[in-house]
Formats: C-alpha cells, sequence, structure tokens
C-alpha cells in the first residue's frame, strides 16, 4: 500500500479499526475469557469497545475539547455507580478495551505509534496477569447462614473457619454485610484450591 493510500480518510480509519478491533480480542477474548470464564463481562468489554471507537472516531474528527473528553468518562464512572460491582480484575480488563478503543481511534497520531503503544498494552496485560506470574486465587461471594463469633474480632480464626467450612484454603477475605436480624454474613472469598 503506497504513503497517498494511507492518507486517504478512509483507508486510515479502517486500519485504526482492524488495531482496534485485533487488540480488543487478543485481550477481552485471549487473555481474560481464556482465564476467567466470564461471558457477561467479556460480551460487555467488546461491545463497548467497538461502540467507544465509533463515537471517539467521530469526536476526533471535529472541534472536541478536552473538557469533553472528560465528560465522557465522567458519564463512564456513573455507570459504576448504577451497576452492580464488577472486581478490581474485571474493571481493569473493561477499562483496557475502552483505552484500546481510545488509543486506536484518535486522528494525529500515526498508525506506527499507535501500533506500539497497543502492544505495549497487550504484553503488560499478558505477563501481569499471567498465571505463572502471581500464583492464582478464585474469589467468591459466599452468603454464611450464621454469623461467625470471630467474624470480626478474630480475623485468623474466621479464615481458618472459612476454609474448614468451604475445603479449600482460604487466602483472605471480605464481610460485604453483616445482617444480625436474619443471622446472615455476606463475605467475599479468595481461596486456593488445596
Amino acid at each position: 500500500m503506497t504513503f497517498a493510500a494511507l492518507q486517504n480518510p478512509l483507508v486510515e480509519l479502517s486500519i485504526r479499526f482492524s488495531i482496534d478491533l485485533i487488540a480488543m480480542l487478543l485481550l477481552v477474548f485471549g487473555m481474560y475469557y481464556r482465564r476467567y470464564r466470564d461471558k457477561e463481562l467479556v460480551t460487555a468489554a467488546a461491545l463497548f469497545n467497538i461502540f467507544a471507537f465509533a463515537v471517539l472516531s467521530i469526536l476526533s474528527s471535529v472541534e472536541f475539547s478536552v473538557a469533553a473528553g472528560f465528560g465522557l468518562f465522567a458519564i463512564l464512572a456513573l455507570f459504576s455507580l448504577r451497576s452492580e460491582q464488577i472486581s478490581k480484575t474485571e474493571i481493569t480488563y473493561f477499562f483496557g478495551s475502552i483505552a484500546i478503543a481510545v488509543i486506536c481511534s484518535i486522528q494525529g497520531t500515526s498508525l506506527p505509534l499507535v501500533s506500539m503503544i497497543i502492544g505495549i498494552i497487550l504484553l503488560g496485560a499478558w505477563i501481569i496477569d499471567h498465571p505463572s506470574v502471581l500464583k492464582s486465587a478464585h474469589s467468591i461471594k459466599v452468603t454464611l447462614d450464621k454469623i461467625d463469633a470471630h467474624a470480626l474480632s478474630d480475623t485468623e480464626a474466621m479464615r481458618l473457619a472459612l476454609s474448614a467450612r468451604l475445603g479449600v484454603e482460604v487466602v483472605s477475605f471480605e464481610i460485604s454485610s453483616l445482617d444480625y436480624v436474619r443471622d446472615m454474613a455476606s463475605v467475599k472469598v479468595n481461596y486456593r484450591k488445596q
């Protein structure tokens, strides 16, 4: 492809979308889905990437201020406040998908620079979240039908009680809520299989 052909806005947009699509597929399907098998987040992150790319491609071709960009991210923050809670890993991959769309859609940056930045993002995500780099732990939200006496006073005793009750090595836990009326506790448990 000649340099003159690359100057055509439609060709450049197609190349940027191809880079975006390939990078998003590698991040969301190649890394996140293979490791966590969360279809719901994969669908949301993939579609949000495509939608964000489309919106930002239009906005970057017209006069668009930095304040409007911050406004766009403020709207995204409202979505997270109004949605069910998602884990730190899920929000990181979701933000990564959005970041890829933003980087690929903004006109005025060279395609080699875009490709290099996307490569750095994907390599970083692959290395940092690789199962052999950090010993993998799973997490689950559990509702206990009885509030343990050590729930707040002795975290080590509570961790050991959860390990015995669940039959796994509980690495850590976080109490989401205690309901003394119904004698129930909601707990997020991080564990490793024994």
